[in-house]
């Protein structure tokens, strides 16, 4: 029986989030497989998605009463694993997400759903990090609106790669923020899947092997 991490992987590749072959990334360096999470645009997709999320919320026992989905990506994400969370679970937390610019009538703020209290738990809900900066930009704003305690950032791939220096964006996130970030996957385990004949693709093996090993951690 596969583990929900070889099943998203499955799901990826399916969906073609998952592609390899020859990429070029913003940061300029050439990798043999990309993710493009703007490939989930169906109800279908980010329903699974949510459940994906909500695993990973269950396995590292996140103790969080809000989810919050910075703007834009992340808000569908938080809504679909706060529904997957109270409809297969029996988990019900609260969402909210950021605005791009603080809205100054109505209930006003800078949050739009559960309201953030000082001392709440809550954990961040994002696609994936490359550089931290959404981290960077989202944590100044949620603590401008109360002093939460911000238990844990889930996202959906750990590409595992340096960063600026020789640690990874995750590690550079618990070191400078402290907060940890739980992925879904990372991409040893994307390797481990090759391996393993859950996805097809060996032929990208030695590919991937040599880029882990230029750039990873």
């Amino acid at each position: 029986m596969l583990s929900y991490k070889q099943r998203f992987i499955q799901f990826m590749v399916e969906n073609e989030v998952l592609l390899f072959g020859d990429f070029t990334l913003k940061s300029g360096r050439k990798a043999p497989y990309f993710i493009n999470a703007g490939k989930y645009r169906t109800g279908t997709q980010i329903a699974a998605l949510g459940e994906y999320y909500a695993e990973c919320f269950l396995e590292h026992k996140v103790e969080a009463k809000t989810l919050i989905g910075p703007a834009y990506k992340g808000i569908p994400l938080a809504v679909a694993t706060a529904i997957a969370l109270a409809k297969n679970h029996g988990v019900d937390v609260g969402f909210c997400f950021d605005r791009k610019e603080v809205k100054d009538h109505g209930e006003g703020g800078m949050f739009v759903g559960q309201a953030l209290r000082a001392g709440d738990d809550v954990a961040i809900i994002e696609d994936v990090m490359t550089s931290g900066k959404a981290l960077r930009e989202v944590l100044p704003k949620i603590k401008a609106e109360a002093d939460v305690n911000v238990k844990a950032m889930i996202i959906s791939v750990d590409r595992q790669e340096k960063g600026t220096g020789e640690k990874s964006a995750v590690q550079e996130a618990y070191d400078e923020f402290g907060v940890k970030v739980y992925s879904i996957v990372t991409v040893e385990d994307i390797i481990d899947a090759i391996e393993e004949g859950v996805i097809a693709g060996k032929e990208h093996l030695e590919a991937m092997r040599a880029y882990r090993k230029q750039y990873g951690v």
